[in-house]
């Protein structure tokens, strides 16, 4: 991928559609894949859930991330010239630094089996992929994994079973890419993922410790960096100039966003009444950070951001994926049903808690940050 990267994750948009969303460039209606490549994406993340519906059937929502939803957006996204990368979350449903749940199918599994059921899901993913010739130019094994992943035999601090769990999704994508992708001259990168990029401390000690626990070798390290959770952007600058150089890695921003406004964010976003009552502590966080939440603001922060991964040392600074720039709020996409509030434990109810994040306002019009990136 030789490329800037301009990603996105477009995860969801199969579902906002269903759901009655447009958009528009300049009051023109359009795909929305098509307005965010004319603003120079060049690769579309996709994330997906091994199992993500209840035992009727029901799905967990927040886009399905099934394998059927995933793969037609990846086609979607090869017929219009753009990559894609795949986002293994290794669970039924988001996997995260706070929750990290084995798949439905993978419970009861002691450590050596659950090492064995990640390797060959990964490679039954990638074998699927290349029946349907729509393999990634990157994968992502495992999602924002500061805290582990198949927990609790995966989780920190017991990086023995990180690095193995780990190392065994890569060693399926090396054994598909030697197998699959030689034949037709292609390659699979590998990416691992981490959250809170403002936190170098967070990012040496795992990454030491993956090493030191015989993990696999990759290509790229991703960092989450949301301005309200993780820090200034001098921290995330100081964090990817020293994990550049410590483990010579080139390094993605695999998740970035900011608000364009606060005006009517709960009522416009159709959030409940439950929902509501966390608006201050929202307000508090957007408060807090150097950019205000407006259009302007939302430009001047990507802007810089850009300027900081350009600035990483010997060009490891590979890109960023703006994380659902096209998630607007419409009726019947949340980020859990009620399928997924039980599965997860949770009361919900799921709305959209990221409309005011997107790339396109509430009614789908593109926003001034997507000329921010097309120019850079």
């Amino acid at each position: 991928m030789g490329n800037f990267i301009k990603g996105m994750d477009l995860s969801t948009l199969l579902e906002v559609e269903r759901c009655g969303g447009k958009f528009y460039d300049h009051g023109v209606r359009g795909d929305a894949m098509d307005i965010l490549k004319n603003h120079g994406m060049n690769l579309v993340r996709l994330r997906l859930w091994n199992d993500p519906f209840d035992e009727a059937g029901n799905s967990y929502g927040a886009g399905g991330s099934d394998i059927e939803t995933t793969l037609a957006l990846a086609k979607r996204a090869k017929e219009k010239g753009i990559g894609w990368l795949l986002d293994l979350h290794y669970s039924d449903f988001w996997a995260d630094p706070g929750k990290q749940i084995p798949p439905k199918a993978w419970r009861g599994l002691d450590t050596a089996q659950l090492e064995r059921a990640v390797h060959d899901y990964t490679r039954d993913v990638l074998l699927r992929c290349a029946r349907e010739d729509v393999l990634p130019q990157m994968v992502a094994v495992g999602n924002e994994l500061s805290n582990g992943l198949l927990w609790p035999q995966g989780r920190t601090p017991n990086y023995v079973n990180i690095a193995r769990f780990v190392s065994a999704g890569i060693r399926a994508v090396r054994e598909v890419e030697e197998e699959v992708c030689a034949a037709r001259g292609a390659e699979i990168s590998v990416m691992l993922h981490l959250d809170n990029g403002g936190n170098n401390g967070l990012y040496r000690s795992w990454f030491d410790q993956y090493f030191q626990n015989g993990g696999a070798d990759f290509e790229y390290i991703g960092l989450s960096y949301y301005p309200f959770w993780h820090g200034t952007l001098a921290m995330l600058k100081a964090n990817m100039d020293d994990i550049a150089v410590r483990y010579q890695k080139d390094l993605i921003v695999a998740e970035v966003s900011m608000g364009f406004t606060m005006e009517d964010y709960g009522a416009y976003e159709r959030l409940a009444p439950q929902e509501r009552k966390g608006m201050a502590t929202r307000k508090e966080l957007a408060d807090a950070i150097d950019y205000p939440m407006t259009p302007q603001g939302q430009s001047d922060f990507l802007r810089d951001v850009l300027q900081v991964i350009r600035g990483v040392p010997d060009g490891r600074g590979r890109g960023f994926c703006y994380w659902e720039p096209a998630w607007i709020p419409v009726p019947g996409s949340g980020w859990a049903t009620e399928a997924a509030c039980r599965y997860v434990g949770e009361s919900g109810p799921g709305g959209n808690e990221w409309a005011n994040q997107a790339l396109f306002d509430y009614e789908g019009r593109a926003l001034p940050a997507l000329e921010v990136i097309r120019d850079f």
